[in-house]
């Protein structure tokens, strides 16, 4: 059994039927779009999975070299501990929606709620956090005298929870829109339902262009500012390994614009082809696919992005190299073995990925 819903995406019944305004009788149509739901329902289960499990290792370990190596007093460390919770978040989700798509939802109708805003909260709450990570190296960087005043632990903390109502604020609809229905092809679906197509129609455009312009445009305005000043400080100084920060940063900037501009074009795509053109073809597959692809490149950046933050980073590597130690025995003797034969820096940097 195939699930008609793209969820998790921002869709409503209006991805499955649609109004024809230009017969008299004001007759509803049925979209076929059984080759998109199969399509889905063979890619995104393994997917998903794949994600959860990536995500799971990656930020489990951040989260476990956090806690155990460092001290949560930094302001990089409290952002980084809020984006890993966030990814968890996110990542903990996803078994749910991978369950979804290969049947049906058989979860109830309070998971179906509560799965639903979850989801988004963490996917939201990791994109402003990155944002918000770029922003405070731009201030550590660029205006180095005047930020040590002002970056405290109570400014991570009050920054932080505003990422999180943000976050919460922006899902809230998910949780007052998605509830479950039964469908007499597919079995029970897990969607936003329960009011007219119109009200529905409206939400559905106010998700996408809160997508496109919250949690898109203005976080990628804000990277690209933030890192090219960052870049041109960082050629004007002379500090170390000045070719190795441009490269990171540089390679943070293209994962970030390769993942995200795929899937926000689609989105406004669809918002335009619902606000501009419903006398065009309104079962439009193409977009669909593009909605299946490109969303899972956008999510595969929230479990990869701690290895730009992290495992770059000497200081994380070092923890890193301490962990596999404890951990396989064979590597503790070529650790021992490494630190013998060279001179070792004691001077750590302020924070974990640099």
């Amino acid at each position: 059994m195939e699930n008609t819903s793209l969820s998790p995406s921002l869709t409503t019944a209006i991805d499955y039927y649609y109004e024809d305004y230009n017969n008299s009788e004001g007759l509803v149509f049925f979209c076929d779009k059984s080759d998109v739901n199969k399509f889905g329902a063979k890619i995104i289960p393994v997917f998903y999975y794949f994600i959860f499990l990536l995500s799971l290792l990656e930020n489990g370990l951040v989260l476990h070299i956090i806690i155990k190596y460092e001290k949560l007093k930094t302001v990089t460390n409290i952002f980084l501990l809020n984006l890993v919770i966030s990814d968890l978040v996110f990542a903990f989700c996803l078994p749910f929606w991978a369950s979804y798509h290969s049947s049906e939802w058989i979860f109830g109708s309070v998971m179906c709620k509560i799965v639903g805003s979850v989801y988004f909260i963490g996917f939201y709450s990791s994109i402003l956090f990155l944002t918000l990570m770029t922003f405070d190296r731009y201030l550590a960087v660029v205006h180095a005298i005047a930020a040590a005043k002002r970056r405290r632990t109570l400014y991570a903390i009050i920054s932080s929870i505003a990422v999180w109502c943000v976050s919460l604020g922006a899902a809230l609809k998910e949780f007052i829109l998605y509830d479950i229905r039964k469908n007499n092809n597919y079995g029970t679906l897990c969607e936003e339902t329960g009011y007219s197509q119109e009200i529905m129609t409206k939400w559905q455009l106010v998700g996408y262009y809160q997508q496109f312009v919250l949690f898109f445009l203005l976080p990628l305005t804000v990277v690209l500012y933030c890192y090219t000043r960052i870049v041109i400080r960082v050629v004007q100084t002379k500090m170390k390994e000045k070719c190795r920060a441009v490269k990171l940063i540089f390679i943070i900037i293209v994962a970030f614009f390769l993942c995200w501009t795929p899937y926000n074009i689609v989105i406004l795509l669809k918002a335009q082809e619902i606000s501009l053109n419903r006398d065009s073809d309104p079962c439009n597959i193409e977009l669909d696919y593009a909605m299946y692809i490109t969303r899972n490149i956008a999510y595969l950046y929230c479990c990869i992005n701690p290895l730009f933050y992290t495992f770059v980073g000497k200081k994380f590597q070092t923890h890193f190299r301490n962990v596999l130690a404890k951990w396989i025995p064979c590597f503790r003797t070529q650790l021992i073995t490494s630190q013998s034969s060279k001179t070792t820096d004691h001077r750590s940097p302020p924070t974990i990925y640099e």
